[in-house]
């Protein structure tokens, strides 16, 4: 099991999300990157879901503690781990490739509603996307 994960939303440093600050003292920022999936806006937040044709970016970040951190994770994004089929996110180890080259393998959260009209967020990167730094 990897001890990385991977933001593309409103976990993202810089944002004011609920339940991040607690998580920050158990996180390392190992740089950005991305992965391969496609980005949609639904509004208050983004949704990732895995596609091989396009990609999204965002932060990795090690957990000093995996077990709690991932706890805390499955909580805000609505995973339920012994009910995956009624989730709103799910959560996989899926292969990352930073800024600097390097691949490694981080939990995501990837959406699992139906997107209906979400529009979809072109470049891959909610940063951008929302013009913020």
């Amino acid at each position: 099991m990897t001890d990385l994960v991977f933001f593309y939303g409103t976990l993202m440093s810089g944002f004011r999300r609920p339940g991040r600050q607690r998580l920050d003292p158990k996180l390392k920022a190992e740089g950005q990157g991305w992965i391969n999936a496609a980005l949609f806006d639904l509004g208050i937040y983004p949704a990732a879901v895995p596609a091989a044709d396009s990609r999204v970016r965002g932060e990795v970040h090690r957990m000093t503690d995996p077990e709690a951190v991932l706890t805390e994770l499955d909580e805000i994004e609505g995973h339920r781990p012994d009910e995956p089929d009624a989730s709103l996110y799910t959560r996989v180890e899926t292969s990352v490739t930073l800024d600097d080259g390097r691949l490694a393998t981080a939990w995501v959260y990837f959406y699992n509603a139906p997107l209906g009209r979400a529009e979809r967020i072109q470049s891959g990167d909610y940063r951008r996307h929302l013009h913020v730094k």
